[in-house]
């Protein structure tokens, strides 16, 4: 964990409420890190339902696999997530190590194994001393309570330099709801569902169905459309419970207009979090929205968008504040989708830049510089082919990302 926090950060970490049917504690177990929780447990009230999103990575982390199979039974009582040790590509080890968790957490709570999930995050390729969480998991257990949202997500950072965190409310059929989510991610962050994990708890009351497919949806246009590196981690998780504490009216179907609201809130959840994730960027200095119109379809778009705010050279550009709009037209020619330079727009801060496949002809490049030189850049590209639009997020790129990735094992 870097000293200095992101000047892209928040002011403050925000008032999070407790959640009926959850309860938190964190601990400090020195699986990696010294003087600085890295143990998080978080017990839900029986009933609780789950869905899940997870990394597409063919090297996935033991966890992951774990949660996969557990996410698609649909039940849940238990979440155990540690930092410092990702326990990935720790072969037959890792998946004993998840197995010896499971058991001991499910025994201390009285649940079956398939309700309690497992998160890990930090080095890679490095065996988990589980035996410093299993010995623990009592002592934490005896901790749990309704207010400890801040210190749960202070116990799952690793290179982040500040926790995250969210809460909305929504209204199911006339029941209020409230939706809580934490993450944590700041490296090796381009989620294909970075290292980055989330949770969101709700008191409303759904079945596992239609969490997954609001979920599913939900995440396409936050988790999804983030980068800092391009880098797709092993552990990526997102996690969504619901506790049904709410007691609101039953739920079957995932398009029911009653859950509009529930929809709309569950998303500007995932998008908060997503973009902290962002703002968190190792080393960055600099938060991007980058705006793709005109484009053959809306897959194409965001592709486009995503060459753009993968391409180190525009991402140095920025952190450069030079305003080097060629790169993005390299960044959109490599894309592999549908293109044309002589239909090709660009604008940077709201001032065209590039028209038609060309510089415009004298445009006043003081605003465009002062834009450059702020905290949040905005790029607007209109390719001029068809009605696609997409938008992603990611940051600059400095020389603190060098510095940071180059030290993390040592």
């Amino acid at each position: 964990m870097t000293a200095t926090v992101s000047p892209l950060a928040p002011k403050r970490f925000p008032k999070l409420s407790p959640l009926a049917g959850v309860r938190l504690a964190d601990h400090e177990c020195g699986i990696r890190y010294k003087q600085r929780t890295d143990l998080l447990l978080v017990e839900m009230a029986p009933g609780t339902t789950v869905a899940g999103v997870f990394t597409k990575s063919l090297t996935c982390s033991a966890p992951v696999l774990w949660c996969k199979d557990a996410a698609a039974k649909g039940s849940a009582r238990l979440l155990v997530v540690n930092s410092g040790n990702a326990n990935a590509f720790t072969g037959a080890a890792g998946v004993a190590s998840v197995k010896r968790t499971v058991e001991k957490a499910a025994k201390v709570v009285g649940c079956k194994p398939s309700e309690v999930f497992i998160a890990s995050t930090g080095t890679i390729g490095v065996a988990l001393p589980d035996e410093k969480i299993t010995e623990n998991l009592e002592a934490v257990h005896k901790k749990l309570k309704e207010d400890a949202w801040e210190r749960a997500a202070k116990a799952i950072m690793t290179t982040d330099t500040y926790p995250k965190g969210v809460t909305r409310t929504a209204v199911i059929d006339g029941v209020t709801i409230t939706l809580n989510g934490i993450a944590k991610g700041a490296g090796m962050i381009a989620p294909d569902m970075a290292t980055m994990l989330s949770f969101v708890f709700t008191d409303a009351a759904l079945p596992h169905e239609v969490l997954q497919t609001l979920l599913s949806k939900g995440v396409q246009k936050s988790f999804n459309s983030i980068t800092v590196d391009s880098d797709t981690s092993t552990s990526d998780t997102l996690l969504l419970f619901a506790t049904g504490q709410a007691k609101n009216a039953k739920i079957k179907d995932a398009s029911d207009k009653r859950l509009k609201d529930f929809k709309a809130k569950l998303n500007e959840v995932l998008l908060d979090l997503a973009l902290q994730v962002v703002k968190d960027g190792e080393g960055a200095t600099k938060f991007v929205e980058i705006r793709v119109t005109g484009a053959a379809g809306n897959g194409a778009a965001k592709r486009i968008g995503m060459s753009i705010a993968n391409s180190p050279l525009v991402k140095t550009a920025i952190a450069g504040e030079d305003a080097n709009w060629g790169r993005i037209v390299m960044a959109v020619g490599k894309a592999g989708e549908k293109a044309d330079r002589d239909l090709l727009s660009i604008s940077i801060g709201g001032i065209a830049v590039a028209r038609n496949g060309e510089g415009v002809e004298g445009y006043d490049e003081a605003p465009v510089t002062a834009h450059m030189k702020g905290q949040n850049i905005v790029i607007e590209v209109d390719i001029g082919l068809g009605k696609g639009k997409g938008t992603v997020w990611t940051c600059d790129l400095t020389h603190a990302y060098i510095d940071i990735n180059g030290s993390y094992r040592t």
